[in-house]
């Protein structure tokens, strides 16, 4: 298990170290936002969509607000909810970083062929049943 710890560790660093103005777990955030089919989710959905509890994601909501790469807007229909939104500003960031995505995500998986990646993909997806089982 130590090595598992490890390896989060040491991805997470490459990852903050990859770009200056963001961090791995802010990108991971913001992604799921640009990835859902809403424009601007509110905590509870970037919640759920993230798996972390809604303290967290008002945590790091905060910070990318006061880092101007996302603002809260109030719901169109009912104004007791915040809706997270993306600024141009990380519309303008994240479209700079494609090529430095792809090349991370070159580089962490370099010399592996496909078998070895379906391996990698299918034991992944035994790891996220066996987790949404355990969080039932």
């Amino acid at each position: 298990f130590g090595t598992l710890f490890v390896l989060a560790n040491r991805l997470q660093a490459l990852g903050d170290a990859l770009d200056d103005k963001i961090t791995l777990k802010q990108w991971l955030f913001i992604t799921v936002i640009v990835k859902s089919e809403k424009q601007a989710l509110t905590i509870t959905e970037l919640a759920q969509l993230i798996g972390t509890s809604r303290q967290n994601v008002k945590k790091m909501a905060a910070i990318l607000e006061k880092d101007g790469f996302i603002t809260f807007e109030k719901d169109s229909s009912d104004a007791r909810i915040l809706r997270v939104a993306l600024t141009e500003k990380c519309k303008n960031h994240f479209a700079k970083r494609g090529d430095l995505e792809i090349d991370f995500i070159t580089k962490l998986f370099e010399g592996m062929d496909n078998d070895t990646l379906d391996k990698i993909a299918e034991g992944f997806g035994i790891l996220m049943k066996n987790i949404s089982e355990m969080e039932k």
